[in-house]
């Protein structure tokens, strides 16, 4: 005898039944759906031509697909979304960035050679010496735009010899870009012409108009005087190079170099990224503007995120040390207190310690001053700079030490210091020769990954210094407190002549040597890899 559902009057595992069915069928819904959203990004992103995305989503909608659809594959389901955020947010940008390292993708390298074709075309330049003067002729309240001059050379057979035109009324209250057609007359108007200060009062419309004649010359205004035709500066040839009407020279297309080259070698922007090897690699070794500032930051680089590691650990170990202390009394207060660096974001710390330090103003020179007289450059000088970065950071990083310390400590069998004190040993002896020794190999991997962590400390270095003062001399954006991420941000992002190339290749050593520390990370932690 069957339980029936008493919503429905079915028997019960019918409606589990279809309910799983409806459950599956929603599900395959979503996948579709989401497949389709995917195709359609594929179609979207190869329109555009950028092939190296529509090739990710097709990828991804095509594994998504696979493992949605297959029994076989169900256990996969569960971790293909942490599978495909890990491919889309970290595998693809490190791939794309090693690409980008193999090119010369730059700001003067940016477009591809069909839109650098296609904006070199729509280039346009005034013929010399055949300007149009023109006048203006009221009509009622609007007003006519009269054009006379002598054509000559190739503008006498663009415009068939025609050498007077007029336009329509017009209302030159009209500031918006408009384009007008004139039509050829064999006189002036039969009136007086506008004088000069009613012209100037009209200049805004006047510039904002582009007249077109029947043999579609485009007319500007090239002075208060007179309007000029724009004729086509390059001349596309069946080759691929193109012909400069204006200055009678050829640019011919380098693919070595992604630029359009005249006849004595001359490059003319913007290009197109190509391929060059290891060519921004063997720049960072073999130019010595480069060289210079980037071996001068890579090991203050190496050096600040040593020190840090070591400051912040001195100063959280020796205060965890005396929270232990058993006869120190208001533990919970002095503790809160020690941690609160920890829970003000880093930003407004950093913030603070800007204004504290400022040259002129800070409390910090102030405070110097009334004490020693001295009024120390912490922004312009190179030491000092670099000394300001690591008080700050060791103020911030010290709560972190504290905390991993303080756990450690408490771990630590009292028995050890029971025996040490029979044996006549004191605090100093406890702290160096039972606490520290026990605690530091747990600690080590914890320390690796601080080390790795203010090795990209970028947002210190953005807030506080901006990597200032600059290095002298150097050919890229350049500061002697820049760390290696900043410095890459500044030759990807700022100043000019923006160089993506050289910047991708920087990011990926920077991310061989965090790998190659988080590896080290892992082997310390005894983690199969």
């Amino acid at each position: 005898m069957y339980t029936t559902n008493a919503s429905r009057g079915l028997p019960r595992h019918r409606s589990r039944h279809l309910g799983e069915r409806y459950t599956r069928w929603a599900l395959r819904a979503l996948v579709a759906t989401l497949v389709l959203a995917l195709l359609w990004l594929v179609l979207a992103f190869h329109l555009n031509g950028q092939w190296m995305f529509a090739l990710l989503f097709l990828v991804l909608g095509a594994a998504m697909a696979v493992v949605f659809t297959r029994r076989s594959l169900m256990s996969h389901r569960y971790i293909f979304p942490a599978v495909a955020g890990l491919g889309v947010f970290v595998i693809f940008p490190l791939l794309y960035t090693i690409g980008i390292s193999f090119s010369n993708y730059s700001s003067s390298n940016l477009l591809s050679e069909e839109r650098v074709r296609a904006q070199l075309m729509s280039r346009s330049y005034q013929e010399e010496g055949a300007a149009f003067p023109f006048s203006l002729y009221r009509e009622g309240e609007l007003v006519r735009l009269y054009l006379e001059a002598e054509a000559s050379g190739e503008l006498d057979e663009v415009m068939a010899g025609q050498r007077r035109f007029v336009t329509a009324p017009l209302n030159l209250a009209n500031e918006e870009a408009r384009t007008i057609d004139v039509q050829p007359v064999e006189a002036p108007p039969q009136a007086e012409p506008l004088a000069m200060r009613e012209v100037i009062s009209a200049r805004g419309a006047l510039q904002a108009l582009t007249l077109v004649t029947p043999e579609g010359v485009e007319l500007r205004m090239a002075g208060m005087r007179s309007f000029a035709p724009m004729l086509d500066r390059y001349q596309a040839r069946d080759d691929g190079s193109l012909y400069d009407r204006r200055d009678d020279r050829v640019l011919t297309p380098d693919q070595e170099t992604g630029f359009f080259v005249t006849d004595d070698g001359a490059t003319i922007t913007p290009g197109w990224p190509v391929a060059v090897g290891l060519d921004n690699y063997t720049r960072i070794v073999a130019d010595p503007d480069i060289r210079g500032p980037f071996v001068q930051i890579f090991v203050w680089t190496f050096a600040f995120a040593g020190l840090t590691v070591l400051f912040t650990l001195i100063v959280g170990f020796v205060l965890a040390s005396l929270l232990q202390w058993e006869q120190l009394r208001g533990k919970a207060i002095y503790r809160t207190l020690l941690i609160l660096p920890y829970a003000v974001p880093a930003f407004i710390s950093i913030l603070i310690f800007k204004g504290m330090f400022n040259q002129h103003f800070g409390e910090v020179n102030m405070i110097l001053d009334s004490l020693f007289g001295i009024r120390p450059e912490w922004f312009t000088d190179p030491w000092l700079a670099r000394t300001m970065l690591l008080i700050v950071n060791t103020w911030l990083g010290y709560p972190y030490m504290l905390l991993l310390c303080m756990g450690l400590i408490q771990s630590i069998p009292k028995d050890l210091y029971e025996a040490s004190a029979v044996d006549g040993g004191g605090p100093v002896t406890n702290l160096l020769k039972i606490t520290l020794p026990l605690i530091l190999k747990p600690l080590t991997p914890l320390l690796i990954a601080c080390f790795a962590f203010n090795f990209n400390n970028f947002v210190l270095i953005a807030l506080l210094t901006g990597g200032n003062p600059d290095i002298l001399g150097a050919s890229t954006p350049a500061g002697t407190t820049d760390l290696l991420v900043s410095y890459t941000y500044r030759i990807a992002f700022q100043d000019a002549g923006q160089n993506f190339g050289l910047a991708a290749a920087i990011a990926t050593l920077i991310f061989l040597l965090v790998a190659g520390m988080s590896l080290l990370n892992l082997r310390l932690s005894k983690v199969k890899v």
